[in-house]
């Protein structure tokens, strides 16, 4: 089956979609991102996507080619047209086409696509039955990474380095204490406490991560938001990673270092199960 895909207010066969060569994603990547999951056919958490957009746009001062609506709309009819059950949704705004230079230029209509992606078994990810192994990385990314923009090739470099140590992601490290995952925020727990990093220009401010923080406040669980090292990691009770495409991940494994038990702990799981039941009900 063909995707249909959203380019620049048409909708057509993701063979047909064009973007120009002097886009200034392609040539600086100029543009940002959001990824937004289809849980049953809904939206998980659309309006978080949208202000986060929206705060990225704004911090590159770059213009938003669409209200909250029209967007909603569009990810709508790409669910219906893709009959997406279970997947997700990829936006990609860029400042638009222009000749190259390092200046932005004027006058310029920005450019944004949209496609799904359908991923059997988001909800029900086995993975998240025996946790991920992580090793840790140095972060050598830019400073900005409270703004979600399309420059990962760091991250895909993260990726690659847990791919051959054989794990499935890196922690970053800065200054001696983790930022986040390559694509997710980190945590650790410590006893009845939940730890992670407080929100900065270091991390990017999850979505799921705030979700995730708030039904664990409900939740009467403890939450330190704070900066934690590798090591405090390796002496963990548990840890776990979040973002939209894995909920409530645990991780059972740093740097060949087993956490806890060596098994997902009873503090992320609780979450996962709370995390996907509040968010079907909430779906739109």
């Amino acid at each position: 089956m063909t995707r249909t895909v959203y380019v620049n207010g048409t909708y057509l066969p993701e063979h047909e979609a064009t973007v120009s060569i002097f886009d200034r994603g392609f040539l600086f990547a100029d543009g940002v991102y959001e990824v937004t999951s289809v849980l049953d056919g809904k939206l998980i958490d659309f309006a978080g996507h949208a202000k986060r957009l929206q705060r990225s746009l704004d911090e590159l001062e770059m213009a938003n080619p669409t209200t909250e609506d029209e967007l909603l709309a569009i990810h709508r009819e790409l669910v219906r047209a893709n009959t997406i059950t279970e997947g997700l949704i990829y936006l990609q705004i860029t400042r638009g086409a222009a000749d190259r230079d390092f200046a932005y230029p004027e006058g310029v209509t920005p450019t944004i696509v949209l496609f799904t992606q359908a991923k059997t078994g988001l909800a029900d990810n086995p993975m998240a039955k025996v946790g991920m192994k992580v090793i840790s990385i140095e972060d050598q990314r830019w400073g900005r990474r409270d703004i979600k923009t399309v420059q990962l090739l760091y991250p895909s470099m993260g990726k690659m380095a847990a791919k051959a140590a054989g794990a499935h992601d890196a922690w970053m490290v800065e200054d001696g204490v983790v930022t986040e995952g390559t694509s997710n925020n980190a945590y650790i727990v410590k006893g009845n406490t939940i730890i992670t990093r407080q929100l900065g220009h270091e991390i990017l401010s999850g979505i799921t991560r705030a979700a995730v923080l708030r039904m664990a406040r409900e939740a009467q669980m403890k939450v330190d938001e704070r900066p934690f090292t590798i090591d405090e990691a390796k002496a963990a009770d548990e840890a776990f990673v979040t973002s939209a495409s894995t909920f409530v991940m645990p991780v059972v494994e740093i740097d060949g270092v087993a956490i806890g038990t060596g098994a997902p702990g009873a503090v992320a799981t609780r979450l996962r199960e709370i995390y996907l039941d509040e968010m079907r009900k909430a779906a739109i």
